[in-house]
């Protein structure tokens, strides 16, 4: 990975403009125009489905996508079906990763470990689970990870909860995975949390970790 680390911050941006976004920066990483950069933002209310959704995982009806301002995108990351909305940071690592077969793996496993320091950092306790990727408190997730990688350049990356709102995953089964719930940073501590914070949190522990 490049020692240098780009950090783009655009706020509140719709699901499909920050898709475009990465696909320009994927293009100017794997040129070598750019170092490895890391989009942080937030988006409005959304619902993903990966390249390995199942459609029925979308149990909301029209009316409640409605009700709630929620659109449905099919997207071209790995993983099921997932919910984006504001009170959640999304990040795009658009990273070039080293050769290797298990470099992929190491990838994940490096971003469950920058979110699970940035959670103790709150005074959260979090773990992974070997069988679902992302970060979990007890049973709940309050991390996902879904990521694409091309011609050895990541997309995609990850969304940790911080104050979204949960009525939002009552339309969906989240990543496919029936037996487990969702969590909040603000749910576990109880107490408002800034979004400012988490983000600049987050951003230092990236460039710890991959510069």
């Amino acid at each position: 990975m490049n020692k240098d680390l780009q950090l783009l911050t655009p706020g509140l941006m719709p699901y499909r403009e920050a898709w475009e976004l990465q696909k320009k920066v994927h293009a100017e990483r794997l040129a070598g125009n750019c170092p490895d950069t890391l989009i942080l933002l937030e988006h409005p209310p959304v619902y993903t489905l990966g390249r390995h959704a199942v459609e029925g995982n979308i149990t909301a009806d029209q009316a409640f996508l409605e009700a709630k301002g929620i659109e449905i995108v099919q997207s071209d990351r790995g993983g099921d079906v997932t919910y984006h909305g504001p009170g959640q940071l999304v990040g795009y690592p658009i990273f070039r990763l080293p050769e290797g077969s298990f470099a992929v793996k190491e990838f994940v496993r490096r971003i469950e470990r920058t979110l699970i320091r940035c959670l103790e950092d709150h005074r959260i306790c979090s773990t992974t689970h070997d069988a679902y990727p992302g970060v979990w408190v007890g049973r709940n997730k309050i991390a996902a990870i879904g990521l694409r990688i091309i011609e050895a350049v990541s997309m995609h990356g990850f969304a940790l909860n911080v104050s979204p709102d949960l009525s939002h995953y009552t339309g969906i089964i989240a990543c496919g995975i029936q037996e487990r719930g969702i969590t909040t940073m603000e749910g576990e501590l109880r107490r408002p949390v800034s979004m400012e914070e988490v983000q600049r949190n987050v951003a230092e522990l990236f460039k710890k970790e991959f510069s």
